[in-house]
């Protein structure tokens, strides 16, 4: 009975200090301060605009060829700003064109522009291959005119072979400006100067135009050194309407 009593005042003792304990650290918790949550900002998410993206450029399909053809100006196209130049078709129509381009394409160099003049070495000697053309009003006149002989060996009319080199006696084909006139050996002549790398010796080589008597109609003319000599009875004239920077192509 002693020993029961005893285990109880244990008991109770024991439950005391709990409690003891529990109201200490309830007090103690009491005196902690309060702390009051902090709040996290409301972050608002900023919206970027979109992108944008370069538009798509197509890529043309090609359709491999094994060659691409290149369209051609043909050289007897005539511009039509001229077209009322030469209206009964005298003047081969390949070297028109061809004088007409230069002359287009050169203004600024062409003192003279009411004449072009154009010489068809092709032709034979016989035959009226001097050409000059009004470029007021279209109108073509045509004359005889010769070439060198060592551009005709073997004397049959035709001139076959072309020089630029002093003292050779052949004629030159490409394009001149007439010059001044002046009076030589055979009278009144005209000087002439060489534009392309096929005549650019012309002055130096004393090639121009004056009259000579070997140039007249018949079945065939005389050979100059060189020059494109005319016929007696027009070269003055001629002279005198294409002096002072007209454009001639010899051909």
């Amino acid at each position: 009975m002693k020993h029961a009593r005893k285990i109880s005042m244990i008991s109770v003792f024991f439950s005391l200090s709990l409690f003891l304990v529990s109201l200490d650290s309830y007090a103690m918790g009491s005196r902690l301060p309060r702390v009051t949550p902090t709040k996290t900002p409301k972050v608002t998410p900023v919206v970027r605009p979109p992108r944008s993206t370069p538009p798509k450029i197509p890529t043309p399909e090609i359709t491999p060829s094994p060659t691409t053809p290149v369209v051609m100006i043909p050289t007897t196209t005539v511009n039509q700003n001229y077209s009322f130049l030469d209206p009964d078709g005298i003047v081969p129509k390949s070297l028109l064109a061809k004088t007409l381009n230069y002359f287009d394409k050169n203004k600024a160099v062409i003192k003279n522009k009411n004449f072009i003049a154009i010489i068809d070495f092709k032709q034979h000697n016989s035959k009226e291959r001097f050409y000059i053309i009004d470029m007021q009003s279209g109108h073509v006149e045509r004359y005889l005119t010769a070439h060198g002989k060592n551009s005709d060996p073997d004397y049959d009319g035709y001139a076959t072979i072309f020089s630029n080199t002093t003292g050779s006696e052949m004629s030159s084909q490409g394009f001149y400006l007439t010059a001044e006139t002046y009076q030589g050996s055979h009278g009144l002549s005209l000087a002439l100067d060489g534009l392309s790398t096929t005549n650019s010796n012309a002055r130096s080589r004393a090639i121009v135009i004056h009259g000579a008597t070997y140039v007249t109609p018949g079945s065939k003319i005389g050979r100059s050194w060189g020059c494109p000599a005319l016929d007696m009875r027009y070269y003055v004239e001629v002279i005198n309407q294409i002096k002072n920077g007209v454009l001639i192509y010899a051909e």
